[in-house]
């Protein structure tokens, strides 16, 4: 059995997994993605790495190598993080070179949405599908995108980067300069910001859920529902342009469930441009809150 480290670099949190080549993860930690120095952390990293490696007794030889994902967007032909709004810290930092200083080993390097896209496709939801966008709201909005059967990632691996596509125009300016973004008006953080400020205090996604699902504030319920609308206008245009089989939802929002997927299935099937579009399948992620682990992981077990 070969094995590969997957690791997921956010901007909280760093997952980082031990990867075997049937998608299982033996093994997994975590680490803030603090404001120490880029290298630091990838010393920190590193470490850790080891350590797993240690605790599970897998000898190097049965490593084949390390795959990296982080959010965009990236150089991943040169190995950079250019510019993620949410690494700031990290940004035209040399992220595989850093890495090389601790592994004569392979690494892979790509998009967080990406990768997570591909292990949807190697063991999750969309592992009989050629033609499928992942896609993954939570703290921003990202996708994958797969078609006839391999990913597809543009000159610099920064292809899906849709968080930033205008849905909204008049919705407000987002902090990329451009107004109406559909990270800045559905994304988990967006919903959040946009619910404290109806209900006067902080507010998580999750508690603007479960105001909106109970009926327990009109406005904010309003809210929600125009989130999901811009969820779905979001996914009839990956629909229009990529004539894909389906679209899987991951991320931290994509976990409320039903009102969700039932919001963005009525208006896809109301609005694709195609009839076969608006029959589009609309699936949540098998792969949940270890789809950009194993994704990396992937990225070094499989041809992509």
């Amino acid at each position: 059995m070969q094995y590969a480290i997957g690791i997921d670099i956010g901007g909280t949190k760093t997952a980082i997994g031990l990867v075997d080549a049937n998608g299982l993860v033996l093994a997994r930690t975590t680490l803030p993605t603090d404001s120490a120095s880029p290298s630091h952390m990838v010393d920190e990293i590193a470490a850790a790495t080891n350590k797993l490696l240690a605790d599970a007794a897998i000898p190097a030889a049965k490593l084949q190598g390390i795959g990296l994902g982080a959010p965009g967007p990236l150089n991943t032909k040169r190995g950079i993080i250019a510019e993620p709004p949410n690494l700031r810290d990290w940004w035209g930092f040399p992220v595989v070179d850093a890495f090389r200083r601790h592994y004569d080993l392979p690494i892979a390097f790509e998009n967080d949405a990406t990768a997570a896209a591909l292990a949807e496709r190697w063991i999750g939801a969309a592992k009989h599908a050629d033609h499928f966008v992942y896609v993954t709201i939570s703290t921003g909005i990202g996708a994958g995108i797969f078609s006839h059967g391999r990913l597809i990632t543009g000159s610099t691996g920064n292809a899906g980067d849709i968080g930033h596509i205008v849905i909204d125009p008049a919705a407000g300016l987002c902090p990329c300069g451009q107004r109406g973004c559909f990270e800045y008006i559905a994304s988990g953080t967006a919903i959040a910001r946009m619910a404290s400020a109806l209900v006067g205090r902080p507010v998580t996604a999750k508690e603007a859920f479960e105001l909106a699902l109970s009926g327990g504030n009109a406005a904010v319920e309003e809210l929600v529902r125009r989130a999901f609308r811009y969820i779905g206008i979001g996914c009839v245009t990956l629909i229009n342009t990529f004539d894909p089989e389906m679209i899987v939802i991951g991320g931290g929002v994509s976990q409320v469930g039903a009102p969700l997927f039932d919001a963005v299935i009525g208006y896809v099937e109301q609005n694709a441009l195609n009839p076969s579009g608006r029959k589009t399948a609309i699936l949540p992620a098998a792969l949940s809150q270890d789809a950009g682990l194993i994704g990396a992981a992937a990225l070094v077990h499989i041809a992509y």
